[in-house]
């Protein structure tokens, strides 16, 4: 029995003192193949470095002066910071970027994961269905942006077309205060359903067959399959599909600047637009880059929430 512990206990210490225990020829194995995973993350360490970290840290310095590209930057302290306490056109930005992303997010993804459901079964044709919903995706949103432009016209629009077809009288979409929004995030649900939807198919076909087939000689109905299954199941890729529409809701740009440009009365005024109109219009790059700060800060709140509230840790191990 001693001899049995003694033996045990050497291979924990053999184990416990890693690679420096192990042959000459194998630790320099280890050390090549180190080597080479540092040389492969190297470019992207590298992008990141440039192209994120250093515009970061100079967002974080110009936030405290005031710049306008054509004179040096002046410091100022935490002078922005206390100007977008009382910008009311800033807190407009952020109330309205908060709509668009409570309404937009969980209906796409409500409706991408129940088109993904759909897809996921022997359905017909389920190539084109999944090209035609996933093609939004991949078009320039200016151009989507010009579609819909179209179809929200007052006069010869499609949306009042068939709103006129059915004895209805349609609203002047994108000039109405009470319209534009939801004219807006209509087409955000619209253009951001192909990729949740191409994120939820393809969680849905890697889950285990065996547990539906268990659940089923059980007597568990689709239903209950659906809801002690397929949704827990599904968490990695919820969490996933959530925080990248979230940040991608607050980055919405595109869209407003074709079809309202803000407006009517800043009714569709966003966070990234305001940040646009500080510093490429009125050149305050000082003030723009706090507004981002304060972006950023939004934007790693919601993502720690969520990842706090819905397991985040542990559904994506």
């Amino acid at each position: 029995m001693s001899g049995t512990m003694v033996s045990t206990r050497d291979r924990v210490r053999a184990a416990a003192s890693g690679p420096s225990a192990a042959p000459p020829r194998r630790r320099g194995l280890l050390r090549a193949r180190r080597r080479a995973g540092l040389l492969m993350v190297a470019p992207a360490v590298l992008h990141a470095l440039i192209w994120i970290g250093i515009p970061l840290v100079a967002a974080i310095v110009l936030s405290f002066t005031s710049y306008d590209v054509l004179t040096p930057p002046r410091f100022i302290g935490l002078e922005n910071f206390r100007d977008l306490l009382s910008d009311n056109v800033f807190r407009r930005a952020v109330l309205n970027t908060s709509i668009y992303t409570f309404f937009t997010v969980p209906v796409a993804m409500g409706i991408a994961l129940l088109i993904a459901l759909m897809l996921n079964t022997q359905l017909a044709g389920r190539a084109i269905f999944r090209t035609a919903i996933f093609i939004p995706q991949v078009t320039a949103t200016i151009a989507v942006a010009l579609v819909w432009l179209w179809i929200y016209d007052p006069r010869s629009g499609l949306a009042n077309a068939i709103l006129s077809f059915l004895g209805l009288d349609g609203p002047a979409w994108l000039s109405s205060t009470d319209w534009a929004m939801p004219a807006v995030i209509v087409v955000g649900i619209w253009q951001g359903i192909g990729l949740k939807m191409l994120i939820y198919l393809a969680a849905l076909q890697s889950l285990p067959t065996e547990l539906y087939e268990a659940a089923s000689v059980d007597g568990a109905s689709k239903f209950r399959q659906f809801f002690s299954l397929t949704l827990p199941l599904l968490r990695p890729a919820t969490f996933f599909v959530f925080v990248t529409s979230v940040i991608g809701a607050f980055q919405s740009f595109d869209q407003v600047y074709i079809l309202t440009d803000g407006g009517p009365a800043n009714s569709t005024t966003m966070m990234t637009y305001e940040i646009y109109k500080s510093a490429f219009r009125e050149f305050r790059m000082g003030y723009a880059c706090a507004q981002s700060l304060v972006l950023f800060a939004l934007l790693l709140f919601l993502t720690l929430l969520n990842r706090r509230i819905t397991g985040g840790d542990r559904a994506t191990r």
